[in-house]
C-alpha cells in the first residue's frame, strides 16, 4: 500500500512542481511515470523477484522503462510503441531527477537517509 501511495504522491509532486500537461503532452506523462516507477519502490529487486522478472545488470532501469510504458498505455489510447518512444525520449533526465527524495529509496534504511537529507537540505547552503 505504501508503494502505491508513494507512486501517486510523486505524481502530485510533479503536478505542483513542474506544471505537467497530463492530457496534451505524452512526454510529460512519461516523465512523471518514470519518476514514480523509480522512486516509489515499484522496481525494487524484491518486487522484481516476485514478478519473476529480474536480472543482475541494470534491472532497475529496465523495470522503470517497462513500468512507465505500461502505465502510459493504461491511461492513454496509444500503442505500446508510441509509449515506449515517449519514455525513451525523456528517460535520462527524468530517471536522474530524484526530487523530493534526493536518492532512490530502495529500502527503509535508504528512505530514512532520504528523510534525513530532506531535513538537512538548507543546512549546507545557508552560509552561501
Amino acid at each position: 500500500m505504501s508503494r502505491v501511495v508513494t507512486h501517486e504522491l510523486i505524481h502530485a509532486f510533479d503536478h505542483c512542481r513542474a506544471h505537467v500537461h497530463w492530457f496534451s503532452d505524452v512526454r510529460h506523462l512519461a516523465c512523471s511515470e518514470i519518476r514514480a516507477a523509480s522512486l516509489s519502490g515499484d522496481c525494487s529487486l524484491l518486487n522484481e523477484i516476485f514478478r519473476l522478472r529480474f536480472g543482475l545488470r541494470r534491472h532497475h532501469q529496465i523495470c522503470v522503462r517497462d513500468r512507465a510504458a505500461l502505465s502510459i498505455v493504461a491511461v492513454r489510447n496509444i500503442s505500446r510503441e508510441e509509449a515506449q518512444k515517449a519514455v525513451d525520449d525523456v528517460f535520462e533526465s527524468c530517471f536522474n531527477d530524484r526530487e523530493p527524495f534526493g536518492r532512490i529509496p530502495h529500502t527503509k534504511m535508504y528512505a530514512r537517509y532520504a528523510h534525513r537529507d530532506f531535513q538537512n537540505r538548507d543546512r549546507y547552503y545557508s552560509n552561501i
